[in-house]
């Protein structure tokens, strides 16, 4: 059993509510936080109830003030920077768990630029493009800096491509790896441009 050196944000109301519903179980019952799905698209976060018997070797421990939270060993890099809160609102109380890197865990800063250009496709242009159903991929970065992407869902065939590509993703791109970086080109661009003397 590991004690984690960094803790999950849970906030003080959402400490109290797990420790109301801690005192309905079983004495020594903890909770789990775990990632469903964990490093895809579809990552949902959960928590659920941990009787003393369901503690595996491999867990993390988290010590909370009147509880443990216990993770499991690959949920744990994908509930980097997670946050559980507990907000009240005019309909009634809810959990909130945002947890930013369950759907890709974080790369290092000095992680090759294909790959940290991947996690800023999958942590914040996809979630925007999902909205209107489409999706990018990476497919390469080329020597001359541009990143060659291919549209996916509702973006296929869209006439907005350009425009969303031009201004959208392409400037972002280009903000966040300002050196690194000279635009994004899509795959079928790319491919023109490839064999372009036919």
């Amino acid at each position: 059993m590991e004690q984690a050196t960094q803790q999950i944000a849970i906030s003080d109301a959402a400490q109290t509510h797990f420790r109301k519903l801690l005192d309905t179980q079983e004495e020594g019952t903890n909770i789990r936080i775990f990632v469903v799905n964990p490093g895809t698209p579809n990552a949902e976060c959960g928590v659920s109830y941990c009787p003393p018997n369901a503690v595996e070797e491999s867990d993390v421990e988290m010590k909370y003030d009147t509880f443990s939270a216990f993770i499991d060993e690959v949920s744990l890099p994908f509930l980097e920077e997670a946050e559980i809160d507990y907000v009240t609102e005019e309909l009634g109380a809810q959990l909130t768990l945002k947890a930013p890197n369950a759907k890709m865990r974080k790369v290092a800063d000095d992680a090759p630029l294909i790959e940290r250009v991947e996690y800023v496709i999958q942590t914040q242009i996809n979630p925007q493009l999902a909205s209107h159903g489409g999706r990018i991929t990476l497919i390469e970065i080329t020597e001359d800096g541009y990143a060659i992407l291919q549209f996916g869902g509702g973006c296929n065939g869209c006439s907005m491509v350009d425009v969303t590509l031009k201004d959208g993703v392409e400037k972002q791109l280009i903000s966040l790896f300002p050196n690194e970086l000279k635009g994004a080109k899509d795959v079928t661009e790319h491919q023109r441009g490839e064999h372009s003397y036919y």
